[in-house]
C-alpha cells in the first residue's frame, strides 16, 4: 500500500491503495464515484473514461501510480449541475437506451469538442471509434456532438 495524493474534480484528495490499482477503482471504491463504469478491464470499451489533465483516458487501465500529480476529472466533476453543453445535447438528441456507456461516451464527446470545437463527421468517428455502446446509438452520438458544438 502506498499513499497518492490526486486532484479529482477540483479536489485534492489522499487515498492509500497499491500502486498498481487502476484508477477506475481508486474513483469507485476509494472516493466513491460511481459515476465511472467499469465494462472490460482491458481498456477497448470506453465506458471507464475520465479526463487526466484534459486528455480522455481509459481508466480501468491505467494503474495509479501513472497519475502522478494530473487532474482527473469524472463524469461527476464534468459540470456542477449537469448543464455542460455535451451533457445537454445528450438529453437533446435523446441519446440513453440502457445508459451504461454514457459517462464514458460523454467524456469523450467533452474532451473532443476541447480540442476541436467544430468537429466533422470523419473527426467524430475517428474520437469517438473505441467507445462501444452495446445500444447502438452512435447515430444519435454524432447528431448530439454536433449539438453540442453548435452550443459552445
Amino acid at each position: 500500500m502506498a499513499t497518492f495524493k490526486l486532484h479529482v474534480n477540483g479536489k485534492t484528495r489522499e487515498v492509500d491503495v497499491s500502486p498498481d490499482t487502476p484508477l477506475l477503482w481508486v474513483l469507485r471504491d476509494s472516493l466513491d464515484l460511481a459515476g465511472t463504469k467499469y465494462g472490460c478491464g482491458i481498456a477497448q470499451c470506453g465506458a471507464c473514461t475520465v479526463h487526466l489533465n484534459g486528455e480522455a483516458v481509459r481508466s480501468c487501465a491505467l494503474p495509479i501510480s501513472a497519475v502522478a500529480d494530473g487532474k482527473v476529472v469524472t463524469i461527476e466533476g464534468l459540470s456542477e449541475k449537469g448543464d455542460h453543453p455535451v451533457q445537454k445535447a445528450w438529453e437533446e438528441a435523446d441519446v440513453m437506451q440502457c445508459g451504461y456507456c454514457q459517462s464514458g461516451q460523454i467524456m469523450s464527446a467533452a474532451a473532443l469538442l476541447k480540442k476541436n470545437p467544430a468537429p466533422s463527421d470523419e473527426e467524430i468517428f475517428t474520437a469517438m471509434n473505441g467507445n462501444i455502446c452495446r445500444c447502438g446509438t452512435y447515430m444519435r452520438i454524432r447528431e448530439a456532438i454536433k449539438k453540442a458544438s453548435a452550443m459552445s
